[in-house]
């Protein structure tokens, strides 16, 4: 492995992400040649965090923008703070100010409410690290308008005119493939899809994220979560039910699997009914007898 791909490894294992090599050759890549980094990958699969832990490898703020059906610029980009605008307007006319002289007054920097993508093209301090979460719950229109700034990294308001980036931003894009992300973009992008891990890396993830959980008992629980994604489920758990549920089982004071205590707390791990209803006693019963049985490799 290339010396400067094993130190972004180390780097991110010590920030708490356990990242293999084609993680951190694309985390590398994105930094150093200052492109978006598409990621893709099931939920709770760690695609946020990379964004978050990027951020503290880079030692800069973190910019969000959580995208949602419905998703419009003004919400994602700057909005006008008209309570704000209309108290300054009426002092102002109290002044003896014209109706020009108040309309260049109040549509002014003190009166924009920047919204997180104007946020991070304004940032002074420094490159930010720019999270558009979840990308594929928004609209053909926004990621087409979102394509324009991400190419260029500015943006026009009419009142104000062009606002060009201080710093390029780090650009971090998520998706769950709820729907097909446009080709346009995709080129833009660095791409990477992230795996469910192996049972070596799960293990690894739950003893740094849950330093509680002792070696037999996070072995079992990687077993465990390695079979349960093999079924037919609605929703296959991800990395981060498996933290929750290590997290649960340490709460409870339990250092080994039984299908009882697995009953139990099987809402750690499991988000729809109809998969509660697939892994029913019998099944979990066979998972834990399997997951406690003898060592297996990944």
């Amino acid at each position: 492995m290339k010396p400067e791909i094993q130190s972004v490894c180390d780097a991110m294992e010590r920030l708490g992400y356990i990242a293999d090599r084609p993680i951190a050759t694309a985390v590398y890549l994105a930094r150093e040649m200052r492109k978006p980094l598409l990621v893709e990958g099931d939920a709770g699969g760690g695609k946020t965090e990379l964004a978050k832990v990027l951020a503290r490898l880079l030692e800069t703020e973190l910019i969000r923008l959580q995208c949602y059906e419905g998703l419009d610029v003004n919400t994602a980009l700057y909005e006008w703070n008209y309570p704000r605008q209309m108290l300054r307007a009426r002092l102002a006319e109290h002044e003896g100010l014209g109706a020009p002289a108040i309309e260049n007054l109040i549509f002014d920097r003190p009166y924009l409410l920047e919204r997180p993508l104007l946020k991070a093209i304004t940032r002074r301090e420094g490159p930010p690290v720019l999270l558009v979460d979840e990308i594929d719950r928004a609209d053909d229109g926004f990621e087409a308008f979102l394509l324009e700034v991400l190419s260029d990294f500015q943006v026009t308001i009419p009142e104000l005119g062009t606002i060009r980036a201080h710093h390029v931003p780090y650009v971090v894009l998520t998706s769950n493939r709820s729907r097909e992300i446009g080709d346009a973009l995709r080129r833009r992008c660095l791409y990477l899809y992230i795996e469910h891990p192996t049972l070596e890396k799960e293990v690894r993830i739950i003893r740094i994220k849950v330093p509680e959980a002792s070696e037999h008992l996070a072995r079992q629980i990687g077993r465990f979560m390695q079979a349960v994604r093999r079924r037919p489920l609605s929703k296959t758990p991800g990395v981060a039910e498996t933290i929750d549920w290590a997290q649960a089982l340490v709460r409870l004071g339990r250092q080994q699997l039984d299908a009882a205590v697995v009953a139990e707390t099987a809402g750690c791990f499991l988000k729809d009914r109809h998969d509660t209803s697939e892994l029913g006693e019998l099944e979990l019963e066979a998972l834990v007898a399997d997951a406690c049985g003898a060592e297996r490799p990944a």
